[in-house]
């Protein structure tokens, strides 16, 4: 019984050697095959042109605002505008209300800073659009808080 279980461990582990050595002369051919950089601005171009489209739809907006949000930078004010107007063309306020608590979000430690200048850009189109920020709408304070009871 022993032999069995020996036998088919060794056959297992040999499969397994030869599966990871077939992987990993994939990985490394297409780490080596990078393309080319994109700049600043043809990024921006590339998301705004996406949100732009007339036929996309909940998932994709989704999807690329996650993307978005997964990269390491706070998005210019076009970029928010073009997704808060795709976002309202699908009529999901929500969405929108979301984006930017992600986008507050990204700004991070320098929130103090970055925040209000993007809100200056984009407020003439949240006023067009009828959208609320979070703190318009009080999402900045909690709801069911409690006062803290060392302060009464």
């Amino acid at each position: 019984m022993f032999r069995v279980a020996l036998k088919a461990s060794t056959s297992l582990h040999n499969a397994a050697r030869q599966c990871l050595k077939a992987q990993a002369g994939a990985v490394s051919a297409v780490r080596y095959s990078h393309g080319k950089e994109e700049t600043d601005e043809e990024f921006d171009n590339r998301y705004v042109k996406y949100f732009d489209r007339p036929d996309i739809d909940h998932w994709e907006i989704r999807k690329a605002m996650n993307d978005i949000t997964a990269e390491d930078l706070v998005p210019e004010p076009r970029i928010i505008i073009a997704a808060l107007k795709a976002c309202r063309r699908l009529n999901d306020y929500s969405l929108a209300v979301r984006y930017l608590e992600a986008v507050q979000w990204k700004c991070g430690s320098k929130k103090s800073k970055i925040w209000p200048w993007i809100l200056q850009e984009i407020k003439p189109t949240l006023s067009e659009l009828g959208i609320l920020t979070p703190e318009e709408m009080g999402y900045d304070k909690p709801e069911l808080a409690l006062k803290n009871v060392y302060l009464m």
